[in-house]
């Protein structure tokens, strides 16, 4: 695979804090946009939605990129309900994660962007069997700015051909799954060998939309809950890649052994897939498991 570098993004970042060319993921924290280098998310005052029993205690998360901007709000109301505690997430690719905590690495809770990563960490006694619980299903857009001429609109990823793009942004299939589920929309298209050339690797889906964003590319293929952000939202223009082009992109959870605190990571965990978490998650385009 041919890979254009990518330069210079510094000051053309206008998504904070998405992450860098590192492979390994940074905290991040509420209310200043994702950033790389973050302490835990500070607890809000408690408020009227306060549960009788708030929970205490610190959650580490290791969360897929996609989820970079649904996890803030999921946390914030968390916390809202649960003042003493803290979350902290730290946002990346998920094979990269797979890997870390394989290494020990001290998460309590794992969002991957494929089940099938939380899945084999319980193969691996990292996590109880059968415990991995789907908490969404994850869809794909082709993105461009605003000021983009291509109308991604009506041609879908059919406008990655078009003679103007140069550059075209996806996550690393390597490691990222909607990098795997790009290139297989773009195979089932019939396009990748045209296009193939054009690729700028993202470490994850939130850097290859920010390269995008900051024109370091012409267009991207990256994941709905993004384009849907507040961050990028009103700088964008989408269209949604047909669902059944790429394999389905369910994605798991799991509370990890070696969990500092499984009464608050469990709790955490619930809360994502309960009615409130559920609400969040759809609000940035994720499909919904049944319950």
């Amino acid at each position: 695979m041919k890979i254009r570098s990518v330069a210079a993004l510094g000051a053309m970042m206008i998504l904070a804090g998405c992450a860098t060319g590192s492979g390994s993921p940074s905290p991040s924290p509420i209310g200043s946009g994702p950033t790389d280098a973050a302490a835990p998310i500070a607890t809000p005052s408690p408020g009227p939605s306060a549960t009788p029993t708030p929970l205490t205690g610190h959650v580490a998360v290791a969360a897929a990129a996609d989820l970079r901007f649904a996890m803030d709000d999921l946390v914030v109301t968390f916390l809202a309900a649960n003042p003493g505690a803290t979350v902290e997430p730290t946002y990346g690719s998920s094979g990269t994660f797979f890997t870390q905590i394989s290494e020990g690495a001290p998460y309590d809770v794992y969002f991957s962007a494929d089940a099938a990563y939380p899945r084999n960490l319980e193969t691996a006694g990292l996590a109880e069997s059968g415990s991995t619980q789907l908490y969404g299903i994850g869809q794909v857009v082709v993105w461009v700015p605003n000021d983009s001429a291509l109308d991604v609109e009506s041609r879908g990823l059919e406008a990655l051909t078009d003679a103007s793009v140069t550059t075209i942004a996806i996550a690393n299939p390597e490691h990222a799954p909607y990098g795997r589920a790009a290139v297989a929309a773009l195979k089932t298209a019939g396009i990748y060998d045209a296009v193939e050339s054009k690729f700028v690797l993202g470490e994850n889906v939130s850097q290859a939309a920010q390269f995008v964003e900051s024109g370091s590319a012409d267009i991207g293929v990256i994941a709905l809950s993004l384009a849907m952000a507040p961050s990028l939202r009103d700088l964008g223009r989408y269209a949604v890649v047909p669902i059944e082009s790429y394999p389905r992109l369910e994605q798991g959870a799991v509370v990890l052994k070696p969990a500092v605190d499984p009464e608050a990571a469990l709790a955490f965990l619930d809360f994502v897939l309960g009615p409130e978490g559920r609400t969040i998650l759809d609000r940035y385009g994720f499909l919904l498991p049944a319950s």
